[in-house]
């Protein structure tokens, strides 16, 4: 299953980059970035898949995040174990099933990509105790939306448009795991699963100032459970 629905994400609406099937070519440190990324993304869903209690759901895959990892929130910094001694994330909270690697040339950032909202979002996990592989990490929109002025190593607000092409390997994404609490990451999550007709609690997206709220409102989240 899990196989499949990483080839659905293939077809990518223009102007979006697909981290799993494009290449970045000025960036990428190897020609078989992709294929790493997808292979990473492929481990952390499948370690997941018949334990995770939630899915958090963000707006769409940045470029300090996914789009180097392959993985949602998820940043390169993480994988390769630089945010160990201060946040105490290691890389075996990602996945366990083989070692992590970068796929962003070294040159751009000695330690890799580093994402705010991952950081906050992995560092809250650890700070909670929260086992992270109770949690799934995704996005509204998969691909990454980046500002065509400014090239791939930029970000900018989805369209409506690229909101609405996400919506269905949204829905098939959620079929993945059964018996979660889906959590919207920001509003237009809330507006996405909303159109879906998918059960869900909101949360303050965590950048922008909004980590504190978002460390209290998971904080309760996790206490119910």
């Amino acid at each position: 299953m899990i196989p499949n629905f990483i080839q659905s994400l293939k077809r990518t609406p223009k102007g979006l980059f697909n981290p799993w099937f494009h290449q970045d070519k000025e960036n990428d440190l190897v020609p078989n970035a992709p294929e790493i990324r997808r292979r990473q993304l492929e481990l952390y869903l499948t370690e997941r898949q018949h334990r995770a209690k939630y899915l958090f759901i963000a707006e769409a895959l940045g470029y300090q995040g996914g789009h180097f990892t392959g993985i949602a929130m998820t940043s390169e910094r993480i994988l390769l174990g630089h945010q160990e001694q201060k946040y105490g994330v290691k890389p075996e909270h990602v996945f366990r099933g083989e070692n992590p690697l970068r796929t962003s040339r070294p040159d751009l950032i000695e330690q890799g990509m580093s994402e705010p909202t991952a950081t906050i979002m992995w560092g809250a996990l650890i700070d909670l105790g929260i086992d992270p592989y109770d949690v799934v990490l995704w996005n509204s929109v998969p691909w990454h939306p980046y500002n065509p002025k400014k090239g791939l190593l930029s970000n900018r607000t989805p369209l409506t448009g690229e909101m609405e092409a996400g919506l269905k390997h949204l829905k098939a994404f959620i079929t993945l795991f059964d018996d979660v609490q889906v959590i919207a990451v920001g509003r237009k999550c809330e507006q996405s699963l909303g159109e879906l007709g998918v059960e869900h609690t909101g949360v303050r997206h965590p950048a922008n100032g909004g980590a504190p709220k978002f460390r209290t409102q998971l904080k309760q989240i996790a206490a119910k459970k």
